[in-house]
Formats: structure tokens, C-alpha cells, sequence
């Protein structure tokens, strides 16, 4: 089965340190394309949004396929004004995960952008792509490796509601 690529954007919004921030090492190693507005998202991409309603998963595969993946690089403090911006395309919220990021080790939810885009890729099929997204980073692959067991059910789901329905259990 021939398998497309996905594009991956990504809304920088100049708020964090550039030696530490992820996308731009992204960017460096041309995994990435990088806007500055974020009106220059691709139209109709998942746009991956904490503040959205609807969990990212393996039932956004053919979006990501025809229209790519999108992530907002911003600052958590700032992050509630910056989504509040118009942002085309589909947004989703990932499920329950560990960051694994040298800032917010261990805390929930607390995503770096290279660990948003790389869950994504992974539970929607893409473990090659999301490994070589975090294989940059010396603490990357852990990140796969604390959150397998939630990757690997989240990836098994049909859609929003089994992503939703999977993390009220990891939660519990």
C-alpha cells in the first residue's frame, strides 16, 4: 500500500527562546515549514488546538493526507489570546499525554511543538515520520517511549469519541 506523505506547517509566533524552541530546529533540518501569519496555514489542515472541543485522531488521517497537519508555536502563557485568532481548517485537541521535553518533563499536557506534531503523526499511522520528528532531539525518542501504552491505544480508536472515551481511563 503506497503511503502519502503529510506537510507539516507550523505558526511561530517569535515568544520563546529560539536556541531552545523545537520548531526552528525543525525548520533547520527541513522537516517544517514555518509562516509568521497565521493566515498562511494551509486551508482545511488539523490544526492542532488545546482550546478545541474535538480529539485528534486516527479518523484525521485522510485530512492530514490532502491538507497536512498544523501547530501553533506560541507561548503556554500567551496561548489562550493566540488561538483566539482565526484559524482555518480543522481543530483538534490531543488526548491525555506526558511531556517528556526538558521544560515540563513529566507534566500533562505540556506539550513542546515537536511532541504535539509527532503525537499526531503517530496516532494516525505515521510512527516513521513522528520518530524522525523527535530522533532531532536527545530527549525526543523518550517521549515515545513514556507515553507508548496512550500512543498505541489512542492509534488503535476509530474516532474522537474512543480517543476521549481511552483517556478518561489513562486518566482515572
Amino acid at each position: 500500500m503506497h503511503r502519502k506523505d503529510v506537510t507539516i506547517s507550523v505558526y511561530h509566533a517569535k515568544q520563546c527562546d529560539p536556541k531552545k524552541c523545537t520548531t526552528l530546529k525543525l525548520k533547520r533540518h527541513n522537516l517544517v515549514r514555518v509562516v509568521h501569519r497565521i493566515r498562511r496555514l494551509p486551508h482545511g489542515a488539523v490544526i492542532l488546538n488545546p482550546f478545541s472541543d474535538r480529539a485528534f485522531s486516527p479518523a484525521d488521517r485522510g485530512r492530514l493526507e490532502r491538507r497536512g497537519l498544523a501547530a501553533v508555536d506560541c507561548s503556554w502563557i500567551h496561548a489562550d489570546e493566540v488561538f483566539e485568532l482565526s484559524i482555518r481548517g480543522a481543530s483538534r485537541c490531543l488526548p491525555y499525554l506526558i511531556a517528556a521535553n526538558p521544560v515540563n518533563y513529566g507534566v500533562p499536557t505540556k506539550l513542546s511543538t515537536v511532541e504535539a506534531l509527532a503525537a499526531a503523526l503517530y496516532i494516525a499511522g505515521f510512527k516513521g515520520k513522528a520518530e524522525r520528528l523527535l530522533s532531532i532531539f536527545k530527549w525526543g525518542p523518550h517521549f515515545i517511549e513514556l507515553n507508548r501504552e496512550l500512543l498505541d491505544g489512542y492509534a488503535r480508536a476509530k474516532n474522537s469519541a474512543e480517543v476521549v472515551e481511552l483517556q478518561k481511563g489513562f486518566i482515572r
